[in-house]
């Protein structure tokens, strides 16, 4: 049971790290990239590749799906010197995205590695990300309109 539990645990902590690099600016993973030491090496398994998405939506968030319609993806998969497979689906045309992505999929998976790059790459990516988002909360609540009713004094 526990091993299931260990399994469920790192199968979140990746999403959440490949969601971090799939939405990252370039230039953050290129500097991330510029400044790791050792670099490792790698093979490809799977060349980037520039393909159509069908995206899905809800109604309401929560009423029947519904084709929204189609986005442009990059992905790839590599694998590095100790056999580890890096995968990276990233928005748009953008190769070395998708490949900076994978790399860094594949290095997070390593134990050892992970701190230092939970502290270098992770830890800025996470508070970026957020900073965009309330920056798109507070401008969305700018624009945000308050209706209320008059009632007539007829009963």
């Amino acid at each position: 049971m526990a091993m299931a539990a260990q399994s469920d645990e790192t199968t979140a902590a990746r999403r959440a790290w490949m969601g971090l690099l799939a939405k990252a600016d370039p230039a953050a993973l290129e500097s991330a990239w510029a400044a790791l030491e050792p670099k490792p090496g790698w093979r490809w398994l799977r060349k980037p590749e520039t393909g159509l998405v069908m995206v899905r939506g809800r109604a309401g968030g929560s009423g029947q799906p519904f084709n929204l319609g189609e986005m442009t993806v990059t992905r790839c998969v590599l694998a590095t010197e100790d056999g580890t497979a890096g995968h990276a689906h990233v928005a748009g045309r953008n190769a070395r995205h998708a490949e900076l992505a994978a790399v860094f999929d594949a290095l997070l998976q390593n134990e050892a590695r992970r701190p230092a790059l939970e502290d270098s790459l992770l830890a800025p990516l996470r508070e970026t990300q957020a900073a965009a988002a309330r920056r798109r909360e507070r401008e969305a609540a700018a624009t945000r309109v308050e209706f209320f009713t008059l009632v007539r004094g007829e009963d």
